[in-house]
Order: C-alpha cells, then sequence, then structure tokens
C-alpha cells in the first residue's frame, strides 16, 4: 500500500535547481517565504515538514516518559547516559541535555505549524484541500503544545510566526490557558471537520477527523474534563476495530491497519526516512533495561508478553522485540517500524477511564466494563470480573494496570501515572520518593537565561 513520506528535504525544493539562477539570499535570521506558500503543492511541502518534525521526537517518548515510569531503568550511568540516568532517578537539572533537546525540537515544531497557519487562508486554491492543510496543522501543532504541558506544565505560547525580539516577551501560559490553546485547536478541527475521515492510498498516514477527536478526548481526560471526554470517545466507539491478534499491529507489514489511528511514518528504503533499532540488545545475556515490575506484570497466557521478547535479526548480529521488529534496509541499514501514537485500545481504555471517573458501575455489562475487558481479553485472557473491583479506584487502578500491559514502550505510561495520581506511589515501588512537583521537569535553563525575566519565564518549584 502506498503511504505518505516526510522527506526534510521536501523544504527546501529550490536546492535541487540552479542557485544561480534562483538563490536570493536573505540574512540568516530572517526566513525567506514570499516565493513560498502562494500553492497547493507549496503548503502540501510545508505541512509534511510538520509531519517530519513529528519523526524527530521518538527518543523524547522514550527518554522522558518510559524511563521516568516504571517501565524502564538505568542501574548506573555511563558517560552517554548520565542525562537519562538522572531522569530515571529523579535527580534531573535544568541543564539536562535530554530536556533542552526536547524544548528546541518541540519548539521547531511548533513554528513549522506556525508557518503554515499564518499564511495559508490568504492563499488561493480547492477550499477543501485549503482545510485539510489547515487541519493537519493545527493537529500536529495541538499535540506538540500538549506533549509540552505533559513535560513542563504551563510554556510560552506563540501562535503565530514571531520574531526574535517579539519571542522574548512571551511569558509562560496558565494551565487554564494551556488548555484552551490545545483543546481550541483540536476543536477547531472537529467541529469544522477540516480533515478527512480517510485518505486515499497516496495519503495514508496523515491526520484523519478520527485522530484529532482521539486526541481531543485524551486532553479533554488530561485536564478532568470526563463528560467532554466520554461523549466524544463514544462517538468513535466502532469506528476502528481491534485487530484479533495483537502482534499483527505492531507487524511492519500491516502498519496501516484498522487498529492504528494516527502513528509516525517511518520508510526505511528512503534516505533519512529509517532510524536506527529500537531497544535493541547485542545478545540475550544485555541488561535491555526493562524494570522487574514490567518484566513480572504478564500473567499466564497474555499475549502481549511474547511482543517483549527478543529475537535474532536476519544477517545483523543484535536482537530486537518482537513488538519493533524488522529488518534493515540494505542499502541504507535503516528500520522503518511505525512510531504509532493513537489506536484503538487507547480509545477503548480512555472510554473505560472517563466512564468510571463519571460514575462507578458495579454492572458486569456496563460500558466502562465492556471496554476495559474488550483491551483484556483480546490479550488472550479471560474477562475481568466486576466483583473484583468493587469501587471507582479499584476499576481506575485496572485500567491503570491494563494501560501499562497494552502500551509498554509506547510512550504513555508516565504520563498515565501522572494523570491518573499514582505516579508518587509507582515511583516509591522502585524506591524514589518523590516529591509532587516532580511531575513535571524543570524547564532548560538555556531558555531561562535566553528569556533572561522571571516574571516571564519562571523556574518550575524546587529545580
Amino acid at each position: 500500500m502506498k503511504r505518505v513520506y516526510i522527506l526534510l528535504s521536501m523544504l527546501m525544493p529550490l536546492a535541487l535547481v540552479s542557485c544561480e539562477k534562483f538563490f536570493n539570499l536573505a540574512p540568516d535570521t530572517e526566513v525567506p517565504v514570499d516565493g513560498m506558500y502562494k500553492t497547493a503543492s507549496d503548503f502540501d511541502i510545508a505541512v509534511k515538514g510538520c509531519y517530519a518534525r513529528l519523526q524527530g521526537q521518538v527518543s523524547i517518548y522514550n527518554e522522558l516518559c518510559e524511563y521516568r515510569s516504571d517501565n524502564l531503568y538505568i542501574s548506573a550511568p555511563t558517560a552517554g547516559t548520565q542525562d537519562r540516568y538522572d531522569i530515571d532517578h529523579f535527580k534531573e537539572q535544568s541543564s539536562n541535555g535530554i530536556l533542552s533537546d526536547a524544548w528546541s525540537n518541540l519548539a521547531n515544531g511548533i513554528y513549522r505549524c506556525n508557518m503554515v497557519l499564518d499564511r495559508i487562508d490568504a492563499a488561493e486554491f480547492d477550499e477543501a484541500l485549503k482545510n485539510q492543510y489547515k487541519g493537519e496543522a493545527l493537529f500536529i501543532r495541538a499535540y506538540t503544545y500538549f506533549n509540552m504541558y505533559r513535560i513542563w506544565g504551563g510554556v510560552p505560547v506563540a501562535r503565530k510566526v514571531v520574531s526574535v525580539d517579539e519571542a522574548l516577551k512571551i511569558g509562560r501560559s496558565s494551565a487554564e490557558q494551556m488548555y484552551d490553546y490545545i483543546a481550541g485547536d483540536l476543536e477547531e478541527i472537529v467541529l469544522g471537520s477540516l480533515l478527512p475521515a480517510a485518505y486515499a492510498d497516496a495519503d495514508m498516514g496523515r491526520a484523519t477527523l478520527g485522530a484529532a477527536k482521539a486526541l481531543l478526548a485524551k486532553v479533554y481526560l488530561t485536564f478532568g474534563k470526563n463528560q467532554e471526554a466520554s461523549a466524544l470517545l463514544a462517538g468513535l466507539m466502532g469506528k476502528y476495530d481491534l485487530l484479533p491478534r495483537i502482534a499483527d499491529v505492531f507487524n511492519v507489514d500491516n502498519e496501516d491497519n484498522r487498529e492504528i489511528i494516527f502513528a509516525v511514518r517511518f520508510n526505511k528504503t528512503v534516505t533519512g526516512e529509517g532510524h536506527g533499532a529500537w531497544f535493541s540488545v547485542s545478545n540475550l545475556n544485555d541488561d535491555s533495561g526493562r524494570s522487574k515490575i514490567l518484566n513480572n506484570l504478564y500473567e499466564e497466557g497474555d499475549e502481549r508478553k511474547a511482543l517483549l521478547e527478543y529475537k535474532k535479526v536476519d544477517g545483523v548480529n543484535l536482537y530486537l522485540m518482537n513488538k519493533f521488529y524488522d529488518t534493515p534496509d540494505e542499502t541504507n541499514k535503516n528500520y522503518g517500524n511505525d512510531q504509532i501514537l493513537l489506536r484503538y485500545a487507547d480509545v477503548l481504555l480512555m472510554y473505560a477511564e472517563a466512564l468510571n471517573n463519571l460514575a462507578y458501575s458495579a454492572d458486569q455489562n456496563s460500558e466502562q466494563m465492556k471496554a476495559l475487558n474488550a483491551v483484556h481479553t483480546r490479550a488472550g485472557l479471560t474477562s475481568l470480573s466486576i466483583t473484583d473491583l468493587p469501587d471507582q479506584d479499584a476499576f481506575r487502578r485496572a485500567v491503570c494496570k491494563e494501560r501499562q500491559m497494552e502500551f509498554p514502550y509506547e510512550g504513555q505510561r508516565w504520563f498515565d501515572v501522572v494523570r491518573m495520581g499514582y505516579a508518587q506511589e509507582f515511583a516509591a515501588a522502585e524506591g524514589h520518593d518523590i516529591q509532587s512537583y516532580q511531575l513535571v521537569y524543570p524547564i532548560p535553563n538555556k531558555e531561562i537565561e535566553r528569556i533572561n525575566d522571571a516574571s516571564l519565564l519562571w523556574q518550575n518549584p524546587n529545580y
């Protein structure tokens, strides 16, 4: 099946022709845009540049969510892993390089989206296509600010491209403002039906209306808007499918399957569009970094456990997890697994969580119990009984556990336990006595120094 692949080089199409004829150099503090952002093709290229930035954010989910949680650990630092060790052990400082890189990466993604959104209304081409491109940029901007909020709390928000001087005058947003910005972008997509429900094969992988709804529901859930979340999720019930075998969800030959709602796409056959081997080990005796908690989580018969087992890669001295198994391209030596960000199992478990947050139900056939059991039994397990979940907290814990079993290595765990209120408890189970201020990360010190005004950009407390 043909899909859309995002080439960073597509942002500079004129670089492929004679620079003598076409280049008109501007100061490097300015972005020459007069010759672009006019035609549908221009905006297609620019929007693909927004998607391209998502490709560089895989490590953010791994480092700041998986290692921060009780899924992964690092026992001792080395010369190249001190920053990761500090994050894993809740010892990070504002000078942590992983945090600085994450901020820069996410901020650049915002800039790319704003470049599209600033100019698209003035362009003249097919209105439906214009709405699609606008919706895609809004979706990616919302996802990016959502991640920044979950990592740092309120951050400076730019709703348009700003100059360096203007950027230095933008202060941190409150939680309420962050909600308005993030939910507002997604609500504009949903209420205006800016995105299509599906694409032709050539554009497979672009954000859909369903993806915007699923992300908006997660935003609602994160900000405690359970009624809004449950109503939106109810409309997604049955719109996607749980595949009968969970292994098929991650099969690299089945990446456009009915369970996946949105994924960051990669293509190992195109130079610059693949990635390295995720979570690889050189032999089965290596320390994979997986926690004892995750190793001991699965009961007998749970098919998800087998996804975390390692398998030798043909022709390469590496072992990969079944969940992310692929073989390298013969030419580029890269791998091509997509990074799944939203899938139907997530929608079902969010639905169960939101409904339970609104009101606990002791009915075995309640909507929240059916949603929870749909994911649980797909893994090859017998149905959970409501008699074993006698109150609201017990049900919430069951959802939390199910999410840990369903989504390891997918960048969800830390955000889940923070949202559900269990982060300090689960950190304590790993031997970390953390305080509530550690539910967010420190603002990178270089950003604090760049603004140099504590009334605009202040450090998170106690860092």
